[in-house]
């Protein structure tokens, strides 16, 4: 009697294991766990509370925290590419700001120049006026 019943219990164990029917023992997990802590108050409270927040969200506690958090990375590096995105527009005007003052200080130059050039082909300096 005894080898039939360890048996039968092998055989529904082997079919538990062997055929991947894995929800049965995130539900034993649990209970157990709650058993042996003695904790039964704080199990059930979390189970109720998932129970709750899957039936407003449509999602379990741990889906909701997950997408709360790749959304708010999301949101940071949006902030981040945002603020890199001013930053090199804020450089890039103050680099053209900075060249065409330059162009125009070397434009200024190169008309002196060209005036003092124009002036002694033309012997301008030595006539008074």
């Amino acid at each position: 009697m005894k080898f039939r019943l360890f048996r039968i219990l092998t055989i529904i164990l082997s079919f538990f294991f062997l055929t991947g029917f894995v929800p049965i023992l995130s539900l034993v997990g649990p209970s157990v766990t709650a058993i042996t802590s003695g904790n039964i108050y704080k199990a059930s409270a979390q189970f109720i509370v998932n129970q709750h927040i899957e039936k407003e969200t449509g999602k379990n506690s741990y889906v909701l925290i997950k997408e709360t958090l790749v959304n708010e990375q999301i949101d940071k590096k949006i902030k981040k590419n945002s603020f890199d995105e001013d930053l090199r527009q804020l450089v890039e005007t103050r680099i053209k700001m900075t060249r065409q003052k330059l162009d125009n200080q070397n434009l200024q130059k190169l008309l002196k120049k060209r005036i003092e050039v124009t002036r002694s082909i033309l012997d301008l300096n030595n006539i008074t006026q």
